[in-house]
């Protein structure tokens, strides 16, 4: 996937605990650890609105986009 969650090293930064923020956020603990270890395949608006409001940080902070290189990319020297 080309999306890569930086949620675990912006909570880091800030230093709080999944548990605190399932409790601000309002979202049960478990889907912010599948969020947190990339193992989901989308998250609301609502969601990471309530994220960023909780860590004080921009959507861009949590997520990061990667081009994946695909094989018409790749030179065959």
């Amino acid at each position: 996937m080309a999306i890569i969650l930086r949620l675990d090293r912006v909570m880091a930064d800030r230093k709080i605990s999944l548990k605190e923020l399932s409790e601000k956020v309002g979202v049960a603990n478990v889907n912010l650890s599948k969020l947190k270890t990339g193992k989901v395949s989308a998250i609301r608006f609502s969601t990471l609105d309530a994220i960023c409001d909780v860590l004080d940080c921009q959507p861009g902070d949590i997520l990061e986009f990667r081009r994946e290189a695909k094989e018409d990319d790749i030179e065959i020297r």
